[in-house]
């Protein structure tokens, strides 16, 4: 196989992205919602599209006003089909400060950039920034990065595949609002395409995420082939002591030091990372951590409150939240146990006896105060927190909005301390990776690493695979069917119902990988794509899977598994 380095694409993908930088699309603002039908009109230029308006659909989402994914395919013969996705959300131009109005006009901001970065003093990365934006090859703007070039590549392809006179398969793209937030566009997509493939006769055999990837160095890292995602849970430790007056410590139970305890346990612990593929996710990192009063008191805080980002590599949610139960259950008794020791020092140095406590404490999981709570207050109370979780609707702070749930569910069923709540605070992404056990996926790979070492070869450069794309993103929804085990430990015990990914019984199961544009930077002031890759090398590469993936007895076909998930077994 060829990649026919011929094709020269450069131009029009500088021109796409361009143009789909300067149409904003902040998460959750209205240009978000009216960006999916300025997408859709775009993909109406392109001749195919011309003949085949049938062959673009926009698929609602989410939000008042309306968001909806942009879903285009271009028709060869037969039914085999290879999908490419992405996003065109981003996030806030907030931290372009003065320079927010030119944030999203590629070439206005970067000579905007090169002067402020030239009149003062800089930090490292700036100066690196300054020579990247100097050297030509770098290129600004709110979403250039992450991952509007992406998308511009995907449609290039798209655009190419339709010119060809005999085509081979189908190419699918997927367009979607979200997923700085929680991939609200892909998994509304998810429960929409099994409906969508059939009634246009395809069968998705393998699916590319276009997502950014970052690079401090030379590429080498960047122009890289992701075999799987990283999953994310946001466990929480909602922390119950007892108050006391501050002249009266130990006639209560710390909150802070349990929390303490909970912290010197977790943050950053090396032994909590996750191994798989060779590769180690980073350990869990404290996200949040606070008590709940707005002012001054001499009383002690009786509730406290922590939460924890932890990555995955293979762990499952319920052997992740049942390192996390052990952990957080550890933890108290040390704290309980430091504490009583303390008070019987205090006594000693006293004269007089000093209360203990805390024989009576216990970690509850979610799901376990939720059971408490329907036995002490009844249906009343449960609708009552039923009541409290729409009238928060408008809250797009997840750890907010669990902090505020779990605070009413504990005052419904007048839970004392000392006692710890461990649940779950966010949406969970879940990890995925080509499954060398699975024929469509072992002929995915193979399809790749042809089209690899042909790319390589006739445009001399060279691409790295790696096991997993360290960033949260929506290939974690995208061709992947949840595990029923999974989705039940997670609902169970995550308080808040919008961030429940619930089971799509008949959604498509295919092999995914992460290709996509590299820089530095992304969601930060000076996020910059590098050009030569993104425009170039980037949308051969995908051109070259495109032909391997859709050419003549290259997978095998889908077919449906017992379970009613598209996918071989």
């Amino acid at each position: 196989m060829t990649t026919d380095a011929a094709w020269n694409p450069a131009e029009r993908v500088r021109e796409l992205s361009y143009r789909l930088v300067r149409w904003p699309s902040e998460t959750g603002t209205p240009d978000e919602a009216s960006f999916g039908e300025k997408l859709a009109g775009l993909l109406r230029e392109i001749p195919y599209f011309q003949d085949h308006t049938e062959d673009i659909a926009l698929i609602d989402s989410h939000g008042s006003p309306l968001t909806r994914s942009v879903v285009a395919v271009v028709r060869g013969s037969g039914r085999r089909t290879l999908a490419l996705a992405g996003h065109y959300d981003v996030v806030s131009i907030g931290n372009y400060r003065d320079l927010a109005p030119l944030a999203f006009e590629p070439d206005q901001l970067r000579e905007a950039l090169i002067a402020d970065l030239s009149s003062r003093p800089l930090a490292p990365n700036e100066e690196r920034a300054l020579a990247d934006f100097r050297g030509g090859d770098f290129i600004p703007g709110r979403g250039m990065l992450d991952m509007k070039s992406g998308v511009a590549a995907g449609i290039a392809v798209l655009e190419e595949f339709a010119a060809q006179e005999e085509r081979e398969g189908n190419l699918i793209l997927f367009v979607t609002p979200d997923e700085e937030r929680n991939s609200q566009g892909m998994r509304s997509l998810r429960r929409a395409l099994p409906a969508l493939t059939a009634r246009w006769g395809l069968d998705i055999v393998a699916g590319i995420n276009l997502d950014a990837t970052s690079d401090q160095g030379d590429g080498a890292e960047g122009r890289a082939i992701y075999r799987g995602t990283i999953g994310k849970l946001l466990p929480f430790a909602f922390v119950i002591g007892q108050p006391s007056h501050a002249s009266y410590p130990f006639e209560g139970i710390s909150a802070h030091l349990i929390a303490a305890e909970i912290m010197r346990a977790i943050e950053a612990n090396a032994e909590l990372c996750d191994r798989a593929g060779g590769e180690v996710s980073p350990p869990p990192i404290c996200l949040e951590a606070r008590d709940f009063r707005g002012g001054y008191e001499v009383t002690t805080p009786e509730r406290t409150w922590i939460a924890f980002n932890w990555l995955s590599h293979s762990r499952t949610p319920e052997e992740l939240f049942g390192v996390f139960r052990a952990k957080v259950q550890g933890a108290l008794s040390r704290a309980l146990q430091h504490f009583n020791m303390q008070a019987e020092r205090y006594a000693h140095y006293l004269g007089a006896a000093q209360p203990s406590g805390g024989q009576d404490a216990r970690v509850l999981t979610v799901s376990e105060l939720l059971l408490e709570l329907a036995r002490v207050g009844g249906e009343a109370a449960v609708n009552r927190i039923k009541v409290l979780e729409a009238s928060l609707a408008g809250n797009d702070n997840p750890l907010q909005l669990t902090r505020a749930l779990v605070d009413a569910m504990v005052a419904e069923a007048r839970v004392t301390g000392p006692t710890v709540i461990v649940g779950f605070g966010s949406l969970h992404y879940p990890h995925t990776h080509l499954d060398d056990a699975r024929p469509s996926h072992r002929a995915f790979a193979r399809a790749l690493e042809a089209a690899r070492l042909a790319t390589e070869r006739e445009l001399d450069t060279h691409f790295k695979y790696r096991d997993y794309f360290t960033g949260i993103s929506d290939m974690s929804f995208l061709g992947h069917a949840s595990r029923e085990d999974d989705s039940r430990i997670v609902a169970a015990n995550t308080p808040a119902t919008r961030h429940i990914d619930g089971i799509v019984p008949d959604a498509l199961s295919y092999p995914t990988v992460n290709i996509g544009p590299w820089g530095r930077e992304f969601h930060q002031r000076l996020e910059r794509v590098h050009a030569p890759y993104a425009f170039g090398i980037l949308p051969h590469f995908l051109r070259a899977i495109t032909r391997e993936v859709l050419g003549p007895g290259s997978l095998p076909r889908l077919e449906t598994s017992p379970s009613g998930v598209r996918g071989d077994a």
